[in-house]
């Protein structure tokens, strides 16, 4: 008998900011099959109940602080700084040595292109089509900071042409210096920095998010499911019925401020709604109505649900539509923008401005969506465009090619004692 095949080792490094992140490399990771691959998953401290049910021993990785990332994402301001960047790639570099991986993906991990192009390993960045440089858009949503408050978001938008690329420039130079030092050349810009490696993998559809002419790198995966391995709560059993179900969460990366609109408006209407706050809040007063909870499997209870309130992101966003439930998205950040802003376009969902989330304009949005049969169409059109992709198939045959040439590759001895 000849020497055993050797399985292909697959890492994955999430960047531990938002829910998203690291979820949906989760779903990647739990796809391959064991027999086939030995995979990796390395990520900053993260909520438990992402791991939850899956064969994932997440290895610890410096990921700067959660809520000062998003704290910097509000104010409008770079998330990273060169030095900063700099140690990623220096903890990469250790990780890719040690765990020596024949392929590597990421999602927003921005140092990781560097690391494994000096590392000589095949990389995937996993970035949302509408992030893409060669996406069809009319131009970038203005998204919530400071200077909206001041000027208003109608003005902003008019000079945000004129200011795109200075802004761009200004958060692209961190991570091309960092490229400079080592050895490397510049990004080619903000865009093509967040799609940089040898993929580029959008969880998206074309129907959605469509691209012009992307090079042959560019991959839709499709939708990337997941909801948290968590039973139903209690209350779920005793919820009272006759009354269109409103599921709500803001996900960990909304504006909770605009939550206190929603709240009082779904209390005046002739709905039953479900909050989950993804660990970020409590609401100690509620009306009646209003049901809550830290976590739920949100599959389920968007399935059951009429329509879903979001912070206009893909990931909850993309969990409604699967299900054919229109959206109402409440973004601040430009992802929750450029997600939102698809979504609408596709007929699927409304955008409310969380800088602008007032009673009147929830009140609005909610009676519309309670309402329209056009946007159930347009939810469903969506999720029949999800429902003919298999993102696992879709993702697998990356990982083929990526790592075809140690495809039959034999397993060296110490292999199982260096891994087991």
């Amino acid at each position: 008998m000849g020497p055993a095949q050797r399985r292909r080792r697959v890492l994955f490094v999430a960047e531990a900011i938002t829910l998203a992140q690291v979820v949906r490399l989760i779903s990647l990771a739990e796809s391959l099959p064991p027999a086939e691959f030995e995979v990796s998953f390395a990520c900053g401290e993260f909520d438990d109940v992402a791991f939850a049910g899956t064969r994932l021993k997440p290895l610890p990785i410096f990921t700067i602080e959660r809520g000062q990332a998003l704290r910097r994402v509000e104010r409008g301001e770079r998330i990273y700084e060169k030095d900063v960047l700099a140690r990623y790639v220096e903890e990469e570099l250790g990780l890719l040595d040690s765990v020596r991986p024949d392929f590597v993906v990421g999602d927003f991990r921005l140092s990781l292109p560097i690391s494994a192009q000096r590392a000589g390993i095949p990389h995937a960045s996993l970035i949302n089509a509408y992030f893409s440089e060669h996406a069809e858009r009319d131009g970038f949503p203005v998204p919530e900071h400071p200077i909206v408050s001041l000027i208003g978001a109608a003005r902003a938008a008019r000079y945000l042409p004129r200011a795109l690329p200075a802004v761009f420039a200004h958060f692209v130079a961190p991570i091309d210096a960092v490229r400079r030092r080592y050895g490397l050349e510049p990004s080619g810009g903000l865009l093509a920095a967040l799609a940089a490696g040898d993929f580029a993998l959008h969880p998206d559809v074309p129907e959605l998010c469509p691209l012009r002419n992307a090079p042959a790198k560019h991959r839709y995966l499709g939708h990337i499911p997941w909801s948290p391995q968590l039973p139903l709560p209690d209350f779920w059993r005793h919820l009272p019925g006759g009354a269109p179900l409103v599921y709500v969460t803001l996900g960990s990366s909304g504006r909770i401020s605009a939550l206190k609109a929603v709240l009082a408006v779904l209390g005046e209407l002739p709905v039953v709604a479900v909050v989950a706050s993804a660990g970020r809040f409590t609401l100690d007063e509620r009306p009646p109505n209003v049901f809550f909870a830290d976590y739920v499997p949100g599959d389920v209870v968007a399935s059951a649900a009429s329509f879903v309130v979001t912070n206009g992101g893909a990931s909850t966003s993309y969990q409604a539509l699967a299900a054919g439930r229109p959206v109402l998205g409440i973004p601040s950040n430009l992802d929750q923008y450029l997600a939102m802003t698809a979504i609408e376009r596709a007929g699927a969902g409304r955008l409310v401005r969380s800088g602008e989330a007032t009673a009147t304009a929830v009140r609005r949005a909610l009676l519309e969506l309670l309402e329209s049969d056009a946007l159930r169409a347009g939810a469903q059109a969506v999720q029949a465009a999800f429902a003919r992709v298999d993102y696992r198939a879709r993702f697998r045959a990356v990982v083929d090619e990526a790592t075809q040439h140690v495809r039959g590759a034999t397993e060296p001895a110490r292999h199982e004692e260096q891994h087991a």
